[in-house]
């Protein structure tokens, strides 16, 4: 009796499997938003500011760039032209030149569009560039919290390398460090659901992974690693960025509204800093960069 309800219950399983069909939900269409990903930073660099049109929920890959726009960046100071790259449509670059910290930052777009008055369809955002810390004494790739951290082994059956900043934190509790992690010249969290973000709360003032900070926290690492696909002598580098709450704050709803469908990512309006609002898609963030670089011995 006891092995026929076994099967019974197994048959179960495979008809509710072989029911299943996929469900498409319908969703409201609206017109195009002008989607911007723009950044300034301390660096002297060429700066980037990519422009295009949202797409449909079920049509991602369909991104139409947006060309012959008119981009400036302001700090009340000076006045910076972005240029359209020849090869990269949408793609918009500034002059080599560097940001200034703790000063106000301000995108200006102007996209062609023949029912506006003159022309233009305009758009702005703002973000201020934080305060940073004065250099990252060090940064080091080893095991966490411990001799041995047998989840990781378990699930992965590997073990877990992680990578963890030292620094002195600024007494801002405003600030957020955000690392940028490179192994081997390979920037590792380019895409958006991969960055770390620091936010310092009630920590603000500590040196990060110091005594004092262990003593009330766990050690906090920005990056984490199979051991297996680590070799001797892999370089890592870590760029500490800081940047606004409100940033971090667009990239927490980004992550929760990742999904391949409605029902794992529910579609959702993100936050934007785009003005004016309903207009605009994406973020325009301000930020100060310091970094460390270290190597990986076995």
């Amino acid at each position: 009796m006891k092995n026929i309800k076994v099967i019974l219950y197994l048959l179960s399983i495979v008809l509710l499997a072989s029911c299943t069909e996929e469900i498409v939900i319908d969703l409201e269409e609206g017109s195009p938003m002008i989607g911007i990903d723009a950044s300034i930073t301390d660096e002297m660099k060429h700066h980037e500011v990519i422009l295009s049109y949202s797409a449909d929920f079920y049509n991602s890959t369909d991104i139409h760039m947006i060309s012959n726009a008119v981009v400036l960046v302001t700090d009340g100071v000076d006045t910076i032209p972005f240029y359209e790259c020849d090869t990269m449509a949408g793609h918009y670059f500034s002059p080599l030149m560097a940001g200034t910290k703790n000063r106000l930052y301000r995108l200006q777009v102007a996209i062609p569009d023949n029912s506006e008055p003159d022309g233009y369809q305009h758009l702005f955002a703002e973000s201020y560039m934080c305060d940073n810390v004065e250099s990252m004494d060090s940064i080091r790739v080893s095991m966490f919290n411990g001799p041995t951290d047998t989840i990781p082994t378990v699930l992965f059956r590997d073990t877990l390398e992680y990578l963890y900043p030292y620094f002195q934190s600024l007494p801002d509790m405003s600030i957020v460090y955000m690392p940028m992690v490179y192994k081997n010249d390979t920037l590792l969290t380019d895409v958006l659901t991969n960055r770390m973000l620091i936010p310092q709360g009630g920590y603000a003032g500590y040196y990060v992974n110091g005594p004092e900070m262990l003593e009330a926290n766990k050690e906090i690492p920005i990056y984490l690693f199979m051991r297996s696909k680590l070799k001797d002598g892999d370089r890592f580098k870590a760029e500490l960025y800081s940047v606004p709450m409100d940033y971090m704050y667009y990239l927490y709803s980004i992550s929760a509204s990742m999904g391949s469908n409605p029902m794992m990512g529910a579609p959702t309006n993100l936050i934007t800093n785009i003005q004016p609002e309903g207009k605009g898609v994406g973020w325009f963030y301000a930020a100060s960069i310091v970094s460390a670089e270290t190597v990986y011995h076995k």
